[in-house]
């Protein structure tokens, strides 16, 4: 027998905390089930070898919603380790290109791209902050809406017209579907520039500069910038994480680690509650999963509980992993040519140009690694010297692109061989580098799927194009965060917005449940 407004989370990361903390202010009993040891998911701080620790796979804060730190009053600002971080790209010449919210700064630059650079920022800015009604609420449904749908298709309208004005509307309509590749040749010059901007629309996704929606996904993560600074919290993600575990407890959540689910019950088309891998069974009247869509519905629920066709639609979700997170113990800090050791403090990305990230790209189209990786590097040590021994430095990379399925096999021989194209890549910026090397973990999509349970090892559960975005997120009949089962909703990256270290999944599932009385 089911407990009345007692409820379950299957999965202890931010998003799942989010929602817990929100049903539990609501007056719900919760429950978070996390499998790992501690909570977090990849939004965590970890070692990787003796005396060295970095977060685990998200390193870099941004986006977390301004809604969300009120609400919970989550005091996130004070984790930042220095003023908000820009983003530098490398150059092989030393005229590193130096990206901040408003500005660029580069020698090569000429006045018309650093101008350009300034009305592209604010143009596209205001184009992410018109969609700010529907990726606060669940979105509409385009067949058979309710009062909810209606209110929020009113209000994206309502933006969209006047808040963007009649040019800039006509404008987001034109660019708002095609790729960042012309999008970016249509304004900029530099092609070091053009490069730097194309890695935030395809970073996580199995997307290049050409590939069309790439505006569409620059633009959610624009939509971040409008939400918080970008930082590198001291103590790592896991500092981030452990806010959002007081603040659940708090609010009077109950929260068990090594605690993985291997069954969400089901009974008369109705959850009641999970089954543990140690064969604990714990009733709920309502169990909200903060995992991916084919790990929620093909291994948790079970297709024999599901309409063919609904399974057959979560099969299809594309999901399967591009990135490979790398950490580097260093015996020093590394001398990046060009770069102070302040700047080295900053968020390092190698991308000279588009063409440069497409090639990248390409290779994953068939199955094979990058033989010259995208790399987004920071050196969290620098702004906390707690993550090592003394005089030692951490360095913590995401190389893309490194697909799920490598067509060899992630084996001993394929893994160091791509470790050692990635150290070869950095060093071509910072000569001696290899010679700093302590130790080296690398994770692979595969072995992301196995450590923070996540089928394809995907940072964002779902690919984030147009087809598995919005009122499609993560398939047609799991919309709004329920699904059909009754009393089992979804509030991880798997359901709209997505990815991300925003919370907005896991708001927004909270104010769903509220909204449907708990049923």
């Amino acid at each position: 027998m089911t407990k009345p407004n007692s409820v379950v989370i299957i999965g202890g990361g931010h998003n799942g905390l989010i929602c817990g903390t929100y049903l539990a202010k609501a007056g719900y009993k919760v429950q978070v089930l996390e499998a790992r040891d501690n909570v977090g998911g990849g939004a965590s701080t970890a070692s990787f070898a003796d005396g060295y620790r970095t977060s685990g796979l998200a390193h870099v804060l941004y986006g977390l919603n301004a809604k969300v730190c009120k609400d919970l009053k989550l005091n996130i600002a004070n984790l930042a380790s220095a003023p908000p971080v820009d983003t530098i790209s490398l150059q092989l010449d030393g005229d590193h290109v130096t990206l901040a919210r408003d500005e660029v700064s580069a020698n090569s630059l000429s006045s018309k791209d650093v101008q350009a650079y300034r009305a592209f920022k604010q143009e596209f800015r205001g184009y992410a902050k018109a969609l700010q009604p529907l990726m606060m609420n669940a979105p509409p449904r385009l067949k058979d809406m309710d009062k909810k749908d209606k209110l929020t298709l009113a209000k994206l309208g309502w933006s969209l017209r006047f808040g963007l004005g009649t040019n800039s509307m006509r404008e987001f309509l034109r660019v708002g579907g095609i790729n960042i590749y012309d999008v970016l040749n249509e304004v900029f010059d530099s092609p070091s520039l053009k490069g730097a901007i194309a890695v935030d629309a395809v970073l996580g996704q199995h997307m290049g500069p050409r590939t069309p929606n790439t505006v569409l996904t620059y633009l959610q993560r624009l939509w971040g910038e409008t939400q918080a600074v970008q930082s590198i919290p001291v103590g790592g993600m896991g500092k981030v994480s452990e806010i959002l575990e007081t603040a659940a407890i708090e609010a009077g959540v109950a929260i068990r680690t090594g605690a993985k689910v291997a069954k969400i019950l089901v009974e008369n088309g109705r959850s009641q509650g999970v089954v543990l891998q140690s064969g604990e069974r714990i009733d709920a009247s309502i169990v909200v999963s903060n995992t991916d869509a084919k790990t929620t519905f093909i291994d948790l629920v079970g297709a024999s509980q599901l309409d063919a066709m609904f399974c057959h639609r979560v099969n299809s979700v594309r999901q399967n992993g591009d990135v490979a997170k790398l950490h580097f113990a260093l015996s020093e800090l590394p001398i990046f040519s060009g770069l102070s050791p302040s700047q080295l403090g900053q968020r390092l990305i190698i991308a000279p140009d588009m063409r440069y990230v497409e090639h990248a790209f390409n290779h994953s189209k068939y199955g094979e690694y990058s033989e010259n990786p995208v790399v987004e590097i920071t050196i969290p040590s620098i702004g906390d010297s707690s993550l090592t021994p003394a005089g030692h430095h951490v360095m913590s990379v995401s190389a893309t692109f490194a697909p799920y399925q490598l067509k060899e096999g992630w084996q001993t021989q394929s893994r160091d061989a791509f470790v050692q194209r990635v150290i070869q890549t950095i060093e071509h910026y910072a000569p001696g580098f290899s010679a700093t090397l302590v130790a080296t973990e690398l994770l692979t999509p595969v072995d992301i799927e196995d450590q923070y349970n996540t089928a394809g090892g995907h940072w964002h559960h779902g690919e984030l194009s147009i087809d598995q975005s919005f009122m499609m997120r993560p398939v047609h009949g799991s919309a709004q965060y329920l699904t059909p089962i009754d009393g089992l909703y979804l509030c991880g990256a798997a359901a709209h917005p997505g990815g991300g270290i925003t919370g907005v999944p896991g708001h927004n599932a909270a104010q769903r449940i509220l909204a449907m009385g708990g049923t």
